[in-house]
């Protein structure tokens, strides 16, 4: 499995959002992402921070994946680009 990229929280967002995941809110600077998939509504939340933990992304994206059914390599090789 290729390693995680060091992304920014703003970069994620509009990956997420590439994906199909809309907006939904912002709190400080944390933003909460939904998207509709055949088993239901998908909530994720986003640190809006300069530089997104190595924990964090890799949690985000395993759930990303789970739900949408697109493998993990996949969504790193995409945010690599």
């Amino acid at each position: 499995m290729p390693g995680l990229p060091v992304v920014s929280g703003k970069a994620l967002i509009k990956f997420l959002v590439g994906h199909g995941y809309r907006i939904v809110r912002q709190r400080g600077s944390h933003v909460q992402l939904v998207s509709s998939t055949p088993a239901g509504d998908h909530t994720i939340t986003v640190p809006r921070h300069g530089e997104i933990a190595k924990g964090t992304l890799n949690d985000i994206l395993t759930r990303v994946s789970l739900w949408k059914g697109i493998p993990k390599e996949e969504l790193i090789r995409q945010l690599s680009r």
